[in-house]
C-alpha cells in the first residue's frame, strides 16, 4: 500500500497473482508435464527410455542457456514481451509432438521447447517479483510460486488424461492452446515489468520505515564482485546437485509408478506430487520466519534425500504414493530457495543476470539428472539404484552449502 492511500492495494500484488497464474500454466503444461511426455514418447511412439531421457536432458540444457539470454533481455526490454513471445513459440512447438518419429526430431523438439521455457520460466518471472518487492520479497515469491504447484495439481492430471485417452497427437493441440491462453493474456494485460514506470517503489511505499528500502537497495553487490564471491559458486553447486536430483526424480516418477503399479496410480502419484509441493511451499514460507534461507535449504535437501531412499524400495501402491508425497514436499520449496538466496546475498540490481548464470550452472544437474536415472535404469533393469544415486547427489548438495556462508551484508537474511 502507498503511504498516501492505505485503502489501496499495492499493484505489486496484482503482478504476483498474474505471475502465479503464468507459473501455474507453464509448470503444469511444461515442467510437471515432462514425465507424461516422456512416458508417451516411450509407450506411444516407441522411443527407447534412454533416448527419451536424454532428450529431456536436452530440454533442461536449452532452458538454462535460454535463461541466461532472458536475464540479459529483461534488463534491456520489457520482460512481458520476453515471456509472451517465448510462451507463444512453445505453444506452436507442442503442435508437432504427434509427428515425431526419429531421435533427431525428438531432440529438436525438446531443444526448442526448452529454449522457450527458459524465456517464460523462473528467470524473467522471479526477476519481475524481485523488482516489485524488497521487505516482502520472500512472501511475494512464496505466493507467486504456489502457481508452480497448482499447475501440477490442476493442469498436469488433465494433460495426462488427454494423452492417455486421446493419444499424444490428438491431445497436443489442446495442451498447446491452454499453454498460450494461460500465459500470454495475463502477461501482457496485467503484469508490469517494474514499479517505477508506474510511479511506485518496491513494497508500495515511497520510503520504508527507518530507511529500510534505501539501505537494502544499496546493498546490491557489483557484478564483478559477485563473480569472485565463493558463496555464489556454492549456491550454484548446491542446486546443481540438489535440483539435479529433484528433476531426475520428477522426470521419472510417472513412469516409475506406472511400471511398478499401474497407469491410474501413476496419475494419482503425479497429482499427489504437486499437492504436496504446494503444502511444502506453504510450510517453508512459514518456517522462513523462524530460520534462515540457508538453513531451510539444507532441511529441504535432507528431506529430499530421505524421500528418494524410501521411493527406491517402494513397490506397493501405498508405499510408492507415500514416498512421492514426501518427495513432493521439497519440490516447490527447493526451487524457490535459489532465487531467494541469491537476491538476499547479492541484491536485485543485477538479479536477472546473477540468477540466470547460477541457474545455468544448475542446469547441467537438471540435464544429467533424468539422463543419469535413465542410464542406471537400463543398466540395472530398474529404478532402485538410480534413485539411490540421486539421493547421494542431494547429500552432496548439503555438504557444499553447509561449508559456505553468505556475504556479511546478507547475514541477516
Amino acid at each position: 500500500m502507498t503511504p498516501t492511500d492505505k485503502s489501496r492495494i499495492f499493484y505489486g500484488w496484482y503482478v504476483v497473482y498474474a505471475i502465479g497464474f503464468v507459473m501455474m500454466t507453464t509448470a503444469g503444461l511444461v515442467f510437471y508435464n515432462l514425465p507424461v511426455l516422456l512416458d508417451a514418447f516411450v509407450t506411444q511412439q516407441e522411443f527407447a527410455v534412454a533416448t527419451a531421457s536424454n532428450a529431456t536432458s536436452a530440454f533442461f540444457i536449452a532452458a538454462g542457456f535460454s535463461g541466461v539470454i532472458a536475464g540479459q533481455l529483461v534488463d534491456r526490454f520489457d520482460a512481458r514481451y520476453v515471456i509472451a513471445a517465448s510462451a507463444t513459440v512453445a505453444s506452436l512447438a507442442l503442435l508437432s509432438v504427434g509427428t515425431l518419429r526419429e531421435p533427431w526430431q525428438l531432440f529438436a523438439f525438446y531443444i526448442v521447447f526448452g529454449l522457450c521455457y527458459g524465456g517464460c520460466g523462473l528467470v524473467p518471472t522471479t526477476t519481475i517479483i524481485a523488482r516489485w518487492f524488497d521487505r516482502q520479497r520472500a512472501m511475494a515469491l512464496s505466493v507467486s510460486s504456489t502457481g508452480l504447484s497448482l499447475g501440477g495439481v490442476l493442469l498436469t492430471p488433465v494433460a495426462a488424461f488427454l494423452v492417455l485417452k486421446l493419444g499424444l497427437a490428438s491431445a497436443a493441440p489442446w495442451i498447446a492452446l491452454a499453454l498460450f491462453l494461460g500465459t500470454v493474456p495475463a502477461t501482457l494485460f496485467v503484469v508490469r515489468a517494474a514499479p517505477r514506470p508506474m510511479g511506485l517503489l518496491p513494497d508500495g511505499a515511497a520510503h520504508a520505515e527507518g530507511g529500510g528500502h534505501a539501505g537494502r537497495a544499496s546493498s546490491s553487490m557489483p557484478l564483478a564482485e559477485v563473480w569472485k564471491n565463493r558463496y555464489f559458486y556454492a549456491v550454484a553447486a548446491t542446486f546443481l546437485f540438489g535440483l539435479g536430483a529433484q528433476v531426475g526424480g520428477i522426470a521419472h516418477v510417472y513412469r516409475l509408478a506406472n511400471t511398478r503399479v499401474d497407469a491410474e496410480t501413476a496419475a494419482v502419484a503425479v497429482a499427489c506430487l504437486a499437492i504436496s509441493s504446494l503444502v511444502g511451499r506453504l510450510i517453508a514460507g512459514w518456517m522462513l520466519s523462524y530460520i534462515s534461507s540457508r538453513a531451510m535449504t539444507i532441511v529441504l535437501l535432507v528431506i529430499q534425500s530421505a524421500a528418494l531412499i524410501f521411493l527406491a524400495s517402494a513397490w506397493a501402491a501405498p508405499a510408492v504414493v507415500a514416498s512421492i508425497i514426501l518427495f513432493g514436499l521439497t519440490a516447490g520449496s527447493l526451487l524457490m530457495m535459489q532465487p531467494l538466496l541469491l537476491a538476499e546475498a547479492f541484491g536485485v540490481e543485477n538479479y536477472g543476470r546473477v540468477y540466470s548464470v547460477s541457474q545455468l550452472v544448475g542446469v547441467f544437474g537438471y540435464a544429467l539428472g533424468p539422463a543419469l536415472v535413465g542410464a542406471i535404469y537400463e543398466a540395472s533393469g530398474g529404478y532402485t539404484f538410480a534413485l539411490l544415486a540421486i539421493a547421494v547427489a542431494s547429500l552432496i548438495g548439503i555438504l557444499i552449502l553447509s561449508s559456505s556462508k553468505p556475504p556479511r551484508h546478507a547475514a541477516a537474511a
